[in-house]
């Protein structure tokens, strides 16, 4: 009994759904982080609004990216 492989917890089928769907959510959210920005008056802000919606736009924008890269063939 030798050292089983490494198999990805997700569906290669998966990636590509998953690149569009986690870039598009990225994209909203972040649209949603420049207009907050452009609307909202210097006091009004919010900072905790604001790395609230940052990290979320960088959580789905950077699996987006890495699905994207998986689904294409470049495995990282």
């Amino acid at each position: 009994m030798g050292p089983k492989p490494i198999a990805s917890p997700v569906p290669e089928s998966w990636y590509p759904a998953l690149s569009v769907l986690m870039v598009a959510i990225g994209l909203v959210v972040t649209a949603s982080f420049f207009i907050y920005e452009a609307t909202s008056s210097r006091r009004n802000r919010s900072l905790a609004k604001e790395l609230t919606t940052g990290a979320l736009a960088s959580f789905f924008l950077g699996f987006g990216s890495l699905f994207l890269l998986l689904a294409s063939g470049v495995y990282v």
